[in-house]
């Protein structure tokens, strides 16, 4: 159960956030509760809208869907659910068809999963430990297959779902349905749960 209820969309009154909170309707089909949470503090709740904005600029060298991908590694790392479930909804609005989802967790080997995205996919889930995993050898294999542009992208990801982890566990922030009928039939027998986020 949420440890802080998400507040309506409108609760703030602030048209600004009101606005940006349509990004999330087009991007991930509604606003995250933990964005619904932030407004109580509306400076932290745009900030977290602007890094997230940058972050997944449809202009950027990395294809979204894999930002998606990275930011499911980086949160399995952390072991959010909650965000594991969103990148899982999302990385299917993205071009990430059901069967790589499914085998996300086995990017090492699986034939799905080209060299470059098991070397972006690799340093997600060193990112994303705490302590960080980052070895020189990981950096690497990561700059044979990236360029350092691309690289900063692919750390902004691991960054932003450094917050959203963090702030969705540390709320217990509830699950959406529509997060949870995704996640649940890709990923459940591969130790997915919904755990403190019903």
């Amino acid at each position: 159960m949420a440890r802080m209820d998400p507040l309506p969309i409108d609760a703030s009154g602030d048209e600004e956030l009101e606005g940006v909170f349509e990004h999330f309707m087009n991007t991930l089909g509604m606003v995250p509760g933990s964005l619904l949470t932030m407004q109580r503090v509306p400076a932290i709740a745009k900030a977290t809208v602007q890094f997230n904005r940058a972050v997944f600029a449809p202009d950027g060298r990395v294809d979204l869907g894999l930002k998606r991908l990275v930011g499911h590694m980086a949160s399995a790392a952390a072991g959010c659910q909650y965000c594991k479930a969103h990148t899982t909804l999302s990385a299917g609005r993205h071009g990430i068809d059901d069967e790589k989802m499914a085998a996300i967790y086995e990017f090492r080997t699986n034939p799905l999963f080209s060299e470059q995205e098991r070397a972006a996919l690799e340093f997600a889930l060193a990112a994303g430990l705490v302590p960080n995993g980052v070895t020189d050898e990981i950096y690497q294999e990561l700059a044979n297959h990236w360029t350092e542009e691309e690289i900063v992208e692919i750390l902004g990801v691991v960054c932003m779902f450094g917050v959203f982890n963090r702030w969705n566990d540390s709320m217990a922030t509830a699950l959406e349905e529509d997060a949870i009928a995704v996640t649940e039939p890709l990923l459940g027998d591969k130790g997915w749960e919904v755990g403190k986020h019903a």
